[in-house]
């Protein structure tokens, strides 16, 4: 499975998200798009169909976390959307994560990948230790959540860039590590506290990187997307 950048389209309204997307309208290679929660939330499941419909692969960032039976009947809908990749959070447990798996799993056999996001990346070791009341290293923690992610047979997690060879030394280098939390060397790095370059990101050993704002907000989103793929898949 070749590397790839998912483009964070964390957008208010359909209609800021589409006149992003014309901006590729006419570029021979159509970003990964994530839609997250605001899009979703705002658009409805017919943003996922129009973006099916104009050619790009989607990661829905939606990070289910209810008991088991509520994931499971959630993924068995979200898995008729047609999406590439979904997610939800690997501290709901091992049994919430297989029941989501069985829920996704109706979809057929060819199913969307399924993540569990470990620890957010703007989750420091002070905040985790404080608001979370876990004390153990992030990393231990993040390489614990992959290890129940990987036992409940999910395909990989969302982790930082800076966990994600610790994952692969974990879990093994066919389990999927999809890493936000990366910026341009020469960007601000936002609200997120465990961030890298694509560079950086690639040589740890992320498979995708998620990159927002660098390039949804830059001056030439098309110039900032292509200069991600340029560091990070090349």
């Amino acid at each position: 499975m070749g590397k790839d950048v998912i483009v964070a389209c964390d957008f208010a309204s359909a209609q800021a998200y589409t006149d992003f997307l014309d901006l590729f309208a006419n570029e021979e290679r159509r970003p990964f798009v994530k839609i997250g929660m605001e899009l979703f939330y705002a658009a409805g499941p017919d943003i996922v169909r129009l973006t099916k419909e104009r050619g790009h692969k989607i990661f829905l960032d939606l990070k289910l976390h209810d008991i088991p039976n509520t994931v499971e009947k959630a993924m068995a809908v979200l898995a008729h959307l047609g999406v590439d990749m979904c997610n939800l959070h690997a501290a709901g447990a091992i049994p919430m994560m297989e029941g989501a798996l069985r829920g996704l799993s109706s979809a057929g056999e060819k199913r969307p990948i399924l993540l569990a996001v470990t620890q957010l990346t703007s989750t420091s070791q002070e905040v985790m230790e404080r608001d979370i009341r876990i004390h153990e290293p992030v990393e231990q923690v993040v390489c614990a959540y992959a290890k129940n992610a990987q036992t409940a047979g999910l395909d990989g997690v969302v982790c930082s860039p800076l966990e994600a060879g610790m994952v692969k030394e974990t879990c093994g280098g066919q389990f999927l590590t999809v890493t936000p939390g990366v910026r341009f060397a020469d960007g601000d790095k936002g609200d997120q506290a465990r961030v890298t370059t694509p560079a950086r990101a690639r040589e740890i050993g992320s498979d995708y990187i998620v990159v927002g704002r660098p390039i949804t907000a830059a001056a030439d989103p098309v110039a900032a997307y292509k200069r991600c793929v340029a560091e990070f898949c090349m």
